[in-house]
């Protein structure tokens, strides 16, 4: 049995999902790039390329790691380029988009050999959480005003407008794709191609996945683009569980257990967005909250419930834990790292990555 804690990718549930990525290339025409930013766990890349046509990228780093481990078609995008970085950043990519008109402006000409594009904010987006919000006040993140872009267009030839957040509403999709239109039609009919981003979560269940496809693949005629999609979540939704072993209980006014993990450490999102943790099935008459062992107080994965009373060694697998974690991940309390295994299609596991003391060692100095 493998030491806890531990990440465990699923590479049916994994699959699964790449079936339906398929299925919307197939039926809408649209090209699926990886979002490294989300998942970049290169061991089941194997996999996924046979499914999707590259990788999208938000720094020097993952553009390699997605041109090095996955191979086929990859973006580059960041927020900045350094003039340290530029030049590499270029030599892996096959497109590189830049964020505002002053980058590029400034690195046109260092990356002339490569498809070039700029991303647009249309300042609309699905998003409840601000800090995530792409088209919050004052964004930074793209150009917004077409007066401005329409003169450079001779040095790009698509756009990336990325402004879904986590958005399993088909219907909204569709209302804000008519917005972008409106918005920025002129641009869009001369362009060659547009990325319209991740946060769809159209892998979901009951995702209307073909009206989904049509929609995209009317955009696509209408403006005569290819459409690209960089789903993150959607790639490996519901495909990994973090297995965790219980350490101690208490009460406190509550029957509380703390386990071999932490969420700021190995599950940093639901920190960030105050949520809560996935336990399935989360049925049964004892009601315990689930602590991490980190010194912070408020290292909690939720309050959940169990068919028996849990007691110290019990096992718990912690649901949907692949987008934002391993990329994530970090040594606070230098807590242990967890490992990363992996759920052949043939039910073996094996695990690929192990982390001990020398890795927390030469994280610092």
């Amino acid at each position: 049995m493998i030491q806890t804690p531990y990440y465990l990718i699923d590479k049916s549930k994994l699959l699964q999902n790449m079936e339906k990525i398929a299925f919307l290339r197939e039926k809408s025409g649209a090209k699926a790039l990886l979002a490294l930013k989300c998942f970049a766990t290169w061991s089941v890349f194997d996999l996924m390329r046979e499914y999707m046509d590259g990788t999208t990228s938000s720094s020097l780093y993952e553009v390699r790691l997605g041109r090095e481990k996955f191979g086929k078609e990859t973006h580059a995008y960041s927020v900045a380029y350094g003039d340290n970085e530029i030049d590499e950043v270029v030599s892996h990519a096959d497109k590189i988009i830049f964020n505002s008109i002053g980058q590029l402006e400034r690195f046109a000409d260092k990356a002339s050999g490569i498809t070039r594009g700029l991303r647009l904010n249309p300042q609309v987006s699905s998003s409840s959480f601000d800090l995530a919000d792409p088209a919050r006040p004052f964004s930074r993140l793209g150009e917004w005003d077409l007066r401005k872009v329409e003169p450079v267009m001779d040095r790009i030839s698509g756009f990336m407008i990325h402004n879904n957040c986590e958005n399993s509403d088909f219907d909204l999709f569709d209302k804000m794709l008519g917005e972008i239109e409106s918005r920025f039609g002129p641009l869009l009919k001369r362009a060659e191609w547009v990325s319209l981003g991740g946060g769809i979560h159209f892998t979901g269940e009951n995702y209307p996945i073909e009206r989904f496809a049509e929609r995209l693949k009317k955009f696509s005629g209408d403006y005569g683009v290819q459409v690209y999609l960089e789903p993150g979540e959607a790639s490996i939704t519901k495909s990994t569980t973090l297995e965790v072993t219980v350490l101690d209980t208490l009460y406190n006014g509550k029957d509380l257990a703390i386990v071999d993990s932490s969420i700021e450490a190995h599950m940093l999102d639901l920190l960030i967005y105050r949520e809560k943790a996935k336990i399935a099935p989360n049925e049964g008459p004892h009601s315990y909250m689930i602590c991490g062992k980190s010194c912070l107080a408020g290292d909690v994965f939720g309050e959940f419930q169990f068919p028996q009373p849990l007691k110290i060694g019990d096992r718990i697998s912690v649901q949907d834990a692949a987008g934002y974690t391993m990329v994530k991940k970090n040594w606070f309390n230098g807590v242990k790292m967890p490992s990363i295994a992996i759920k052949e299609l043939d039910g073996s596991i094996r695990t690929v990555r192990e982390f001990d003391y020398s890795d927390f060692e030469q994280n610092l100095s």
